[in-house]
């Protein structure tokens, strides 16, 4: 059975995806699939064995000029390559308009997705021949377990969670003398951002009680605020630009890893690697990190999570006092997630592993 996925973006959604496959090729052992995601995120779907062909698409870079994405010839070949084979079935994993765009171009029998009661973007439902009913309050690796379940008739009574992520010997553990601990600081959303005051309070004790401290960055941004660290912390290493591959590997030697909500994050929990998310304007009940060895710790103030890109947050009921205590940290959730109750569960993960 040949199955093509369309999930483009972003990297947690395509990391929260790999599951299904395994569930699906423990089920129907011949089953294989292609897939289409965004060209940033090509490598993931090439780590699981169930996927034959990777079908990159580049509608983040295409979308700034319509026009031009229209005639080139990289958008035709893109159309081309997509009605290359005959598929036995479409599952659109995403959910939105324009994965059903994607999904009505491709060549197949039968196109699923979503019931408009569960899907993200009613309008991508128009697309399907079949659609199926799945719980928005399910975490998003079941939701999408369950639609795959569905769409390929089979159970998943028992079945263990398991990402199916296969890395070449190169990027496997090595041993490493010494504790590590990563830091994965950067992420899109400004009310996402743990402070940059708490990385380093937490930096100085981690390295008082014996750690390697590493940073991984993917911008310019990034970059900065890790050399920022590094320069008022020692045995602090900032990481050169790495592939995400590449990222997997070093997260593999991790003995311990915090992160604030961020793809790397999903994949440190794909990885099974010990793992402090932090969460203040995100719940982690729907998206959070999935896996073993997860801890989240979220914001308490009344607001939380309120799900913003830009904090809107005046405190009418805090007093004068408390006021400046809280908007004294940016994003002002985050003043209820400080560095030591993040090390306190640094703690309770390096005793659990022993």
């Amino acid at each position: 059975m040949h199955v093509l996925i369309v999930k483009v973006s972003s990297l947690g959604d395509v990391i929260h995806t790999l599951p299904a496959l395994t569930d699906a090729m423990r089920a129907i052992p011949q089953i294989k699939f292609d897939w289409v995601v965004e060209e940033a995120f090509t490598e993931i779907p090439a780590w699981h064995k169930a996927v034959n062909k990777v079908i990159p698409v580049a509608f983040r870079r295409w979308k700034k000029n319509i026009l031009f994405m229209l005639f080139n010839r990289e958008y035709k070949n893109f159309k081309k390559n997509l009605k290359s084979t005959d598929y036995d079935l479409i599952i659109d994993a995403q959910g939105l308009l324009k994965s059903g765009l994607i999904c009505s171009m491709a060549q197949g029998k039968k196109v699923v997705g979503l019931d408009k009661e569960s899907i993200r973007e009613k309008a991508a439902n128009r697309f399907y021949d079949e659609s199926y009913p799945v719980s928005r309050q399910q975490h998003a690796v079941e939701r999408t377990r369950i639609l795959f379940a569905q769409a390929l008739g089979y159970g998943l009574d028992g079945q263990s969670l398991d990402y199916g992520i296969s890395l070449q010997q190169s990027e496997q553990k090595e041993n490493n003398s010494g504790k590590s601990l990563y830091f994965l600081h950067g992420t899109t959303w400004q009310t996402k951002l743990w402070p940059e005051q708490y990385w380093i309070e937490l930096a100085n004790k981690a390295v008082s009680e014996g750690y390697q401290i590493k940073l991984l960055w993917g911008n310019e941004e990034e970059q900065q605020r890790a050399n920022h660290i590094a320069a008022l912390v020692p045995n602090v290493t900032v990481m050169s630009r790495l592939s995400l591959t590449e990222i997997a590997g070093q997260l593999l030697q991790a003995d311990i890893i915090v992160a604030v909500d961020t793809g790397l994050a999903h994949l440190a929990a794909a990885l099974d690697r010990p793992t402090v998310a932090l969460y203040g304007a995100s719940d982690p009940a729907k998206t959070g990190t999935y896996g073993k060895n997860q801890i989240h710790l979220s914001a308490s103030l009344s607001c939380s999570p309120c799900l913003n890109r830009k904090c809107h947050y005046q405190g009418q009921d805090l007093n004068e006092t408390e006021k400046e205590s809280i908007f004294a940290v940016d994003p002002p959730c985050f003043s209820t997630v400080a560095p030591d109750r993040v090390w306190k569960n640094i703690e309770s993960l390096t005793q659990a592993a022993h």
